[in-house]
């Protein structure tokens, strides 16, 4: 390990580290440009939804995101210091892995999710869909009716952020060159 005493030797090896690094600007990674529901709704949109809440509409925050960033986070910079040694300064290599490994854990947030369980609302829409339903703004009060009537909405899954997996199936990274 190099031992560096003084600004001026600092700050000579910083320069000489940053003139070994391979260009590559930055990385993104989650929900990208571009990313759609079939009906064009952005995924961004419903996972920032789903992360922070929508209280008019009535859903809870759901803080995948932020959770994972905060858990998550301060490993990141050690770790992406340790692949561009590995990668020997090669940007585009390490922040390909680091976006890689991310993603995973964004991929893993979402899945490991359970709280706050879905509303019987949701949980009988979810039924209606599953027996080909097309979902309306009338369906809100048709779901209400059911379980008023005491219908169970059993046979369907409770798990929140995974009815269809493209939320899940959505989480990606780029990187982008100098």
């Amino acid at each position: 390990m190099t031992v560096i005493k003084g600004g001026d030797k600092l700050r000579a090896e910083l320069q000489r580290i940053a003139g070994e690094v391979k260009s590559a600007e930055r990385g993104q990674i989650g929900f990208l440009e571009g990313a759609t529901y079939p009906d064009g709704t952005p995924v961004a949109m419903i996972a920032a939804i789903q992360n922070w809440g929508a209280p008019r509409a009535g859903i809870p925050p759901r803080p995948f995101f932020t959770d994972m960033i905060t858990e998550k986070s301060p490993e990141w910079g050690p770790a992406t210091a340790a692949l561009l040694k590995e990668n020997d300064y090669d940007a585009m290599a390490t922040l390909s892995k680091v976006g890689e490994a991310v993603a995973g854990q964004l991929r893993e947030s979402i899945i490991k999710t359970t709280t706050p369980p879905l509303s019987p609302i949701t949980l009988m829409i979810r039924k209606m869909k599953s027996e080909g339903a097309t979902i309306t703004r009338a369906s809100l009060a048709i779901a209400a009716a059911r379980l008023a009537s005491g219908e169970s909405t059993g046979g369907v899954s409770t798990t929140p952020l995974r009815e269809t997996g493209h939320l899940l199936n959505s989480v990606d990274y780029v990187v982008v060159k100098k």
